[in-house]
């Protein structure tokens, strides 16, 4: 892609979120989710290859009816109410419409079908692209909406996301697509404490996204895209391999780390409210979770010194790969102290 190229998709990209995050009409956020749609699609098409092809033209279905869908329920919103000010979603049918439509943006289940294959045909950067700056803008108008959202919608979503992302992760090898499951797991945390507590949820989505950003930075550097290739980490970069192996166990969470910190909060919001079979039943599901984010840290443990490797090295680092690794050691420190501060 030449530099202009990318500067103008860049740009795109950059505009359409803040479009939508500083939108107050219907319209203007309907706008900037075009933008930010039509500005990926040469991202995700940039490999000559068919499945990114494949993986372009499903993200540009779903998010086309997705949109279609949001702009019906805007209509019939200003059709009932008379308003098209985005946070006066008071008719009970437009807000059920516009909370499937973001479901679908977002990639929650049961609308997750397209997450998993598009990320499978994208490259790293682009699936690391889709998992955090491109849900920062349905999770913006989910939060402005979440006063009239109502519970009986969004903790079904929830449960069933935390229910797919577990079960669906379980028996993945490739990389992509783990993460895929493990972001719709995420997601359903954010669905079932947006409408309880936004705050919490805003946050929990926010940490999550801090924690796969350095995540998915050192599976580019280490050209790792299975369970095997992951493997050969220790014998080149010890330190990406405890790098990872803590954000694996942070983005499971398991105390002490920070992604225990968010699920934490949030059962203790759905307890306070009464929902305390729902808060059990989302602690069980995140056990699913569990099971491939150990699988995936016992064998970058496992590989460890003095561990004799018998899988083959498929890459080799550069210089510069080095540095990077360097560089995101902080921020993968920032994801795995950052516990003892939010509980003073």
């Amino acid at each position: 892609m030449s530099p202009t190229a990318l500067l103008m998709v860049s740009l795109g990209i950059i505009i359409g979120t803040l479009t939508v995050t500083s939108a107050n009409h219907w319209l203007t956020a309907w706008l900037g989710l075009e933008l930010n749609m039509i500005s990926i699609l040469p991202v995700i098409t940039k490999q000559k290859h068919h499945r990114s092809t494949e993986a372009a033209t499903k993200y540009f279905l779903t998010q086309a009816t997705a949109s279609a869908l949001m702009l019906f329920s805007s209509t019939l919103n200003a059709w009932q109410t008379g308003s098209w000010n985005i946070t006066q979603l008071n008719n009970e049918l437009a807000c059920i419409f516009m909370i499937s439509a973001l479901t679908m943006k977002m990639g929650a289940a049961p609308a997750h079908f397209w997450l998993p294959e598009v990320l499978q045909g994208s490259t790293l950067t682009t699936t690391l692209l889709i998992t955090t700056w491109q849900k920062i803008a349905p999770i913006t108008l989910l939060y402005t909406i979440s006063n009239h959202a109502q519970s009986n919608i969004l903790l079904p979503i929830g449960l069933l996301s935390i229910l797919v992302g577990g079960w669906g992760g379980i028996n993945q090898t490739q990389l992509r697509k783990m993460m895929a499951y493990s972001s719709i797991a995420h997601l359903g945390w954010t669905m079932t404490a947006i409408s309880i507590a936004p705050n919490i949820a805003l946050m929990n989505i926010i940490i999550y996204m801090t924690m796969s950003t350095p995540f998915f930075l050192l599976l580019t550097t280490t050209s790792s895209k299975t369970l095997q290739t992951i493997t050969t980490t220790w014998i080149h970069t010890p330190t990406a391999t405890i790098i990872m192996t803590f954000l694996m166990l942070s983005m499971a969470g398991l105390p002490p780390l920070t992604g225990f910190t968010p699920k934490l909060l949030i059962l203790d919001k759905l307890i306070t409210h009464k929902l305390t079979l729902t808060a059990a039943t989302m602690a069980l599901l995140s056990l699913l979770s569990l099971i491939f984010y150990l699988r995936t840290t016992y064998l970058l443990a496992s590989t460890a010194a003095p561990t004799t490797n018998q899988s083959t090295t498929l890459w080799r680092l550069k210089p510069h790969q080095n540095q990077m690794t360097a560089a995101l050691t902080p921020i993968a420190l920032f994801n795995i102290t950052i516990l003892p501060t939010l509980l003073m």
